[in-house]
């Protein structure tokens, strides 16, 4: 049977958690965030990302409640109707995930290659 491990590729999350081990925020949050950030509006967003409001909103409420401060400031509707927009704190969350993975992506998949490479070595 020929390996098939040059088909290996690295994939991997991360998330915030108290400490407690309770997932508070990860990497599709942060999508999520920047999709409310982008479009202006909660529902859009979730829309895009093919999530349910309802739940999509009880989450984020849970996600609020264990960092102690709001990430969206949503507006009701009017004459040009409601929008979300993010807090500052929220859009402080997006740019340290963002610069997250701007340092360290690299790193890891080098370290993945080089681990992979020993492993190549051994099996062969």
């Amino acid at each position: 049977m020929k390996s098939k491990i040059d088909k290996l590729r690295l994939n991997y999350k991360i998330w915030l958690e108290t400490s407690e081990k309770i997932g508070v925020l990860g990497d599709k949050k942060c999508e999520l965030l920047k999709n409310i950030d982008q479009t202006g509006s909660l529902i859009s967003a979730v829309e895009m990302m093919g999530l349910t409001y309802r739940k999509t909103w009880g989450s984020l409420k849970k996600i609020e409640k264990e960092l102690g401060f709001p990430l969206i400031k949503p507006s009701r509707g009017g004459t040009n109707g409601g929008n979300t927009v993010l807090t500052r704190e929220g859009k402080i969350i997006i740019a340290a995930f963002e610069t997250f993975h701007v340092k360290y992506d690299a790193i890891i998949n080098d370290g993945f290659n080089i681990i992979l490479s020993e492993m190549k070595q051994k099996i062969r």
